[in-house]
């Protein structure tokens, strides 16, 4: 599948209008589901086939954020080599209660990949948990960029964003 195909598929199967809260808390007349995506292997094998040429030879570990980032981590580790780890939201407040889950150290340089970004918020904070370990964050890369502010967000912070796709480049209005 091509990456156009790979487009209309994840348009054909994930793209829902109606009235939806996102992440970010705002309001939006349209979603991209993307456990429609996430939970089909060959769609996600697809995807995550061409996600590996945006992890460059400098990374070390792949990270991914609970619960929608550890799908297409575990797929891109898969298909890489790579370790990931993943990056809890917040506290379990059971058993071993730690921020990361899998071995982090202080020169890992790690990419963190997220399925749609919005406002970048969860990148951030991904990075920001990554970070307080001694790892490096270089680059966060994501299947959807909304067009909302993620990327100038992301790169003000100083790291490299790079969607599979955007809204536009998928068609949406």
């Amino acid at each position: 599948m091509n990456l156009n195909q790979l487009g209309k598929k994840i348009v054909e199967i994930s793209y829902k209008e109606g009235n939806f809260t996102l992440s970010s808390g705002k309001r939006s007349n349209y979603i991209f589901d993307k456990y429609a995506f996430e939970t089909r292997p060959k769609v996600l094998e697809e995807i995550t086939g061409k996600m590996v040429k945006m992890v460059t030879g400098e990374t070390s570990k792949i990270a991914g954020m609970e619960l929608g980032g550890v799908p297409l981590a575990t797929a891109l580790s898969l298909k890489t080599g790579l370790p990931f780890v993943i990056v809890r939201k917040g506290s379990k407040g059971y058993g071993i209660d730690r921020a990361i889950e899998g071995d982090l150290n202080d020169e890992d340089k790690v990419v963190i990949v997220e399925d749609i970004s919005t406002t970048g918020t969860q990148a951030l904070l991904a990075a920001k948990i990554i970070e307080s370990t001694g790892a490096s964050v270089f680059k966060i890369i994501c299947v959807v960029d909304r067009e909302e502010g993620a990327r100038k967000r992301i790169e003000n912070r100083g790291y490299k964003f790079e969607p599979l796709f955007t809204k536009s480049s998928l068609g949406i209005k």
